[in-house]
């Protein structure tokens, strides 16, 4: 077993490191200048049709889709989750504060990327026995006709639904177990079953119900959080100065700030500040076009605006957020990593109701992306296999939580990684072969004179 981990992280540090750091970041800089930087000239209109269409009881959705705002929160419930809470701990204590600025650079091109994905979920969605599907497998299949297109789209299928509906939802159940074991002595495989059967309750409702969690949960779990945090930053008010001064010194000079015996050099805080930022907002990744598709929209780049708003949240509020409270308490000087160094810091304001706290957001985060991430994998179970194959998929996926709440799930995670970087690979050479009708549509849209009046 030991040998079968050894290979999978070199595999990791090889995909995580350079190739996908590369391929991520090239593409958002690509249609960042081809799309005219359009995180910044639609960055209002991007504001204004996501919280101006926040609804905590909006139309059902059904088999002729979701609201713009449904496939928003579904996309984000995948994109807000454990990453934001470890995540951005990792990459501080492996990149120094400076990596925080790498991960705002990485979210920035992102936006574009994303913008790019989504929108052409939208152009290529189609109906399946009366019911509107949509993602990578088939704008992939658009991009490279005849057999290589095929086979291209059903490698995704396959990665994603490794990647995030088997492997990557044990490990949400694993965080989720541990979690409330450590803040409340709750036997963790208690905790997985009670998980279990309220995801069972919801798949079992189909995409309504899905639709339907994700609308109230995400921005009650996304206030809860940013409340939570704004209280520690707040009792902390007189770091935040020296922590963004910290970031930004960092990011171009990692020894002033850390120290050279730490070894952290400008590299490092690149490396670590980009790989985190793009694995947690998920931008290029292939999994949130899948609820981008079917949004109820009159124009593809109507959701392509709307979907640029997750990345900005997840990176630029939440990601955040979590880093001026390790980076205010002085957290970082504790040893700690992961999700252990963000209660540090909770704690240092909170005490023990820190723990309480960050056990609860973690419930939220993880229970929502098993929801999100259950989602993208039936999407593609059902390219595959076609209907008759969800329900058996379902049940897997519950055995999974069940499974992975109570088992040490460090080779699982460590795969799920391995997939979850294999499949940004065919998707993104979908979206850049597809660059001119990203840009086709953008200049429609933009021209459309009902649109700017």
């Amino acid at each position: 077993m030991d040998a079968v981990m050894q290979v999978v992280n070199g595999i990791n540090i090889v995909l995580w490191d350079w190739v996908l750091l590369i391929l991520l970041c090239g593409t958002g800089i690509y249609f960042t200048f081809r799309l005219k930087f359009i995180q910044i000239a639609k960055f209002k209109d991007s504001f204004k049709a996501t919280f101006g269409n926040i609804r905590l009881r909006g139309d059902k959705a059904g088999r002729d889709g979701m609201s713009s705002f449904q496939a928003l929160a579904t996309a984000i419930a995948a994109q807000i989750g454990t990453g934001n809470i470890a995540g951005a701990a990792t990459a501080i204590v492996s990149g120094g504060p400076g990596a925080v600025f790498w991960m705002w650079v990485s979210a920035f091109f992102g936006m574009a990327t994303i913008f790019s994905e989504a929108t052409l979920a939208q152009e290529y969605k189609t109906t399946v026995d009366g019911e509107v599907v949509g993602g990578p497998v088939y704008y992939i299949k658009a991009a490279f006709r005849g057999r290589f297109g095929k086979f291209l789209a059903a490698l995704f299928a396959v990665l994603i639904i490794l990647a995030l509906g088997f492997m990557g939802n044990m490990v949400q159940a694993n965080s989720i177990g541990e979690a409330f074991s450590t803040a409340f002595n709750i036997p963790a495989w208690c905790v997985g079953l009670a998980v279990a059967a309220v995801a069972a309750f919801i798949f079992m409702g189909g995409v309504g119900r899905i639709a339907s969690v994700t609308e109230k949960i995400v921005p009650f779990m996304a206030l809860l959080y940013i409340l939570g945090s704004l209280v520690v930053v707040g009792v902390n008010y007189q770091q935040i100065g020296p922590a963004f001064q910290s970031i930004f010194i960092g990011a171009f000079n990692p020894q002033a700030v850390m120290g050279g015996a730490l070894g952290i050099t400008i590299k490092e805080a690149v490396r670590f500040g980009v790989a985190r930022g793009l694995f947690s907002n998920e931008a290029g990744m292939g999994s949130t076009p899948h609820a981008h598709a079917i949004a109820k929209v009159k124009h593809p780049c109507d959701q392509g605006i709307v979907a640029m708003m997750g990345v900005f949240m997840d990176t630029f509020v939440v990601l955040t957020l979590t880093a001026l409270t390790i980076l205010t308490t002085g957290a970082l000087g504790s040893g700690q990593t992961g999700t252990a160094l963000t209660q540090v810091a909770f704690s240092s304001v909170l005490g023990q109701a820190g723990n309480i706290f960050i056990a609860i957001c973690l419930l939220f985060f993880a229970f929502s992306t098993i929801v999100g991430w259950y989602f993208f994998g039936q999407a593609n179970i059902r390219y595959l296999f076609g209907q008759r194959a969800v329900k058996f998929y379902s049940l897997l996926v519950v055995g999974f939580i069940v499974l992975g709440s109570c088992l040490k799930v460090d080779l699982v995670w460590t795969l799920s990684d391995m997939f979850n970087g294999f499949m940004v690979i065919p998707n993104l050479l979908g979206v850049l072969a597809l660059g001119g009708v990203v840009a086709k549509r953008y200049r429609d849209y933009r021209e459309d004179p009902l649109r700017n009046r």
